[in-house]
């Protein structure tokens, strides 16, 4: 399993777990965020429906999310989709001004 520098991930009950269940752990070097897929969809999660927003409650920054996730999931890469169908969408957006 490849996990971050959390500490509860280096727990030494954490590691027993590992040991007798036959699961290797494998961290990611110190500052190596980067090299974390999940922590790109964060970023982006920022940049597109956080950044530079001033949602009045939960409920609104909630529904701000929810719209980005939709939006993110619509267009993601599934097993059997061409690549070009999905570039394809981001050139028709770049296209319409969006």
């Amino acid at each position: 399993m490849i996990a971050d520098n959390y500490s509860p991930h280096k727990h030494p009950q954490v590691r027993a777990w590992a040991a007798g269940n036959d699961v290797e752990l494998v961290f990611l070097p110190t500052y190596g965020s980067w090299l974390n897929w999940i922590e790109s969809e964060f970023a982006a999660l920022r940049y597109y429906a956080l950044n530079g927003t001033d949602h009045r409650s939960h409920d609104e920054q909630n529904a701000a999310i929810g719209a980005y996730v939709r939006w993110r999931n619509a267009r993601a890469w599934r097993p059997g989709r061409r690549a070009r169908h999905v570039l394809g969408r981001g050139r028709d957006r770049r296209r319409c001004g969006r």
